[in-house]
């Protein structure tokens, strides 16, 4: 059965990916003065928003895709009869998926035949990137509809992103900085190692330089894996930056040799939905189980 891949904006993927694999995206808004909110690309791009915190110290601020974005995706393929499913930002950082789930609900009840599935990922960024990307091989080697909702489930809880920030002011500043406050005071200068698994974020470690806290985000995942219940070959990997690409490539390099490991080719650069609360310089791995239908 034919279906529709849809994801919010939070996956972080690159439009290349979207069109060649045919994935549509719900993009969120960001605003930089309270008032004025523009459309991820299309009333700004990944560069224009980086340069704006960079550049004039900007401290924007995410808004998440409407139940009418929603509405106005998901109306053309339920017109079509083509089944739908529809992966979001972990719920626990954005209202993107009651705004999913509210359209799917105004949608199938004057269309009680349409099939529009909404799964919270619990992940983010570069862990729903990898989620959305396993969604892709379901579909592409003919998984049934129903089938590939199961597998969804079963693999997001594997989800995890192991990742530093250039500081936490970010963070502080959007309000998210949680289980770190401990560490927070006027410590704007430390470099924390953060470890995001089923919508919430812990501590993996604190440093006093880019080039350390980088190690930390690698000695981390390393220390995952040395968990015998953790195998590396179930397990996809891709890397995700802000700003600085260069740096991430490599960050990647070295990633790749010191895990033994490959990480998949697409590409994840962070947007608005997370931008907003880590700053230019996020930089790190997420991970997730492969399915076990197609690998």
């Amino acid at each position: 059965m034919n279906y529709q891949i849809i994801s919010d904006g939070a996956c972080d993927l690159q439009q290349d990916y979207l069109t060649e694999h045919n994935v549509t995206v719900v993009p969120f808004y960001v605003t930089f003065d309270g008032t004025n909110y523009l459309k991820e690309g299309e009333g700004i791009d990944h560069d224009s928003f980086y340069l704006r915190m960079i550049n004039e110290h900007a401290v924007p601020k995410s808004s998440l895709p409407s139940i009418q974005d929603y509405l106005d995706t998901f109306t053309p393929f339920v017109e079509k009869k083509i089944p739908i499913i529809c992966t979001t930002i972990t719920a626990k950082f954005s209202g993107s998926y009651n705004s999913a789930c509210t359209a799917r609900d105004i949608l199938t009840e004057s269309n009680p035949d349409a099939k529009i599935a909404v799964i919270d990922s619990t992940l983010n960024t570069a862990s729903q990137a990898l989620f959305v990307n396993e969604a892709v091989k379901l579909r592409d080697a003919g998984i049934s509809y129903e089938d590939t909702i199961k597998e969804l489930e079963r693999i997001k809880g594997s989800g995890k992103i192991f990742f530093t920030v250039g500081s936490l002011e970010y963070l502080i500043k959007n309000g998210r900085i949680g289980k770190l406050a401990v560490i927070a005071g006027d410590k704007l200068g430390i470099r924390p190692t953060i470890i995001m698994q089923d919508g919430d974020i812990s501590l993996g470690g604190i440093s006093r330089s880019r080039k350390k806290s980088l190690q930390s985000v690698l000695s981390c995942i390393e220390s995952f894996f040395k968990k015998p219940e953790n195998k590396k070959e179930e397990f996809n990997f891709v890397t995700a930056c802000g700003y600085n690409y260069d740096e991430a490539v490599g960050f990647t390099k070295e990633f790749e040799e010191r895990l033994s490991i490959k990480c998949d080719s697409i590409k994840v650069i962070i947007g608005t939905a997370i931008g907003c609360h880590t700053g230019p310089y996020a930089l790190g791995i997420g991970i997730i189980k492969k399915n076990a239908l197609t690998n």
